[in-house]
């Protein structure tokens, strides 16, 4: 496959929006990045323009991040770049939007400390005997 992988470094801009769905958890949010730059001429650090992203993460990486992430939190975001450009509308407006397949997230530790809690996974009875029905 010719994806192209990216990694970002912002700020989480909207609360996860978490679902359990029949192809198993998907979580969203969207992600803001504002680059910031040295300005020679003005001899003081500046912020960019902030580019705004959907960041998608499914199955297990979902639910941690469902669990690990609030409004606000400082993130690195690893995965998948999928650029979509909708036809114009009645108003003959385009609209452009990028969004993010999530492979990896994690919190900057550039901007504060986390606490890593591995997670312990368990199949129920239940769930055992649905996957040896399956099979």
């Amino acid at each position: 496959m010719n994806d192209t992988q990216v990694t970002l470094v912002g700020c989480v801009a909207t609360q996860i929006d978490y679902k359990e769905t029949v192809n198993g958890p998907s979580a969203r949010f969207r992600f803001a990045v504002t680059p910031r730059y040295f300005d020679r001429r003005r001899e003081a650090w500046t912020d960019g323009a902030t580019s705004f992203y959907t960041v998608w993460a499914r199955r297990v990486l979902a639910v941690n991040l469902a669990g690990s992430v609030s409004v606000g939190e400082p993130l690195v975001v690893h995965g998948r770049l999928r650029v979509r450009e909708d036809p114009p509308d009645g108003d003959g407006k385009r609209w452009v939007s990028a969004e993010i397949d999530a492979t990896a997230i994690g919190h900057d530790l550039n901007r504060g400390t986390a606490a890593f809690r591995r997670v312990v996974r368990t199949d129920t009875p239940l769930m055992a005997t649905q996957k040896a029905a399956v099979v």
